[in-house]
């Protein structure tokens, strides 16, 4: 509890720091601006056309429904990948044989290419949830397991006897030990996890499905409606820079004050 609270009294601060962030950003929809003025409207629309799109898209009960649906086929995919991925990483980092025994695993699995694993998905489980979210869990999985492993796998064998010779606590030798090193390795696991789910899911809604953010991007690619296809692209990007920069990246920063 406390943990949060102090994430919220810094929440402010962390904002007025991101200005380098929104400067950026800015920079992007400039671009993005001359780039309808070279190419048109019908290859790529304004930066105002698209967003008043995205208005009008927000205010229809149907297209909310679409984003919830992509969200919550995202969330169960990544979460099963954030939770199996780190225990089974973190306990194959403790185990030599483990680690090796993974390794050609990871390879195949991070090797084989994303629209494989949606085409055998769509056979095994048909046009609907499953498919999406056994290609998320099969795409962001190793990508998890990889950090937990190497967070496990880097521990310092000094630390381990500075905090034999304290005679610490279990508790304490994870949190104020080996947590804070593991948790350099996992969180941008998390984060690279997170946002191959998010380009996987859509991805496959395109591909699988009559209903989430993919299969409405699908629509507008067969209508040519460019300003809708770019209001939805903005709604995924949002959606993932959201989740990453206002909720994930303050907690980064407060297990993190250790290496200031």
């Amino acid at each position: 509890m406390k943990f949060l609270l102090k994430i919220l009294k810094d929440f402010p601060a962390y904002l007025w720091s991101g200005w380098g962030a929104i400067a950026s950003i800015l920079l992007f929809i400039a671009s993005w601006d001359v780039g309808n003025q070279i190419y048109g409207d019908l290859i790529l629309p304004s930066p105002l056309e698209t967003f008043q799109t995205l208005g009008l898209m927000l205010q229809d009960k149907s297209v909310i429904e679409e984003i919830k649906t992509t969200l919550y086929r995202s969330a169960v995919g990544f979460g099963f990948s954030l939770l199996v991925g780190s225990i089974l990483g973190l306990l194959a980092g403790f185990f030599a044989t483990a680690s090796m025994m993974s390794r050609p695993i990871v390879t195949i699995l991070m090797g084989m290419p994303p629209i494989a694993w949606i085409v055998l998905a769509m056979i095994w489980f048909g046009m609907g949830d499953e498919t999406v979210i056994f290609t998320v869990v099969i795409a962001s999985f190793p990508i998890i397991f990889v950090g937990a492993l190497q967070g496990t796998r880097t521990l310092e064998g000094d630390l381990k006897e500075m905090a034999d010779s304290f005679n610490l606590p279990w508790h304490m030798k994870f949190i104020d030990v080996y947590f804070p090193h593991i948790f350099s390795y996992v969180f941008p696991a998390w984060v690279s996890g997170l946002g191959m789910a998010w380009k996987i899911v859509v991805m496959a809604e395109l591909l699988a499905t009559s209903n989430g953010i993919g299969a409405s991007l699908a629509v507008a690619r067969s209508q040519l409606d460019t300003p809708t296809a770019l209001a939805l692209v903005s709604i995924m990007v949002g959606s993932l820079m959201f989740i990453e920069y206002i909720i994930l990246e303050p907690i980064k920063r407060e297990v993190e004050l250790w290496r200031v």
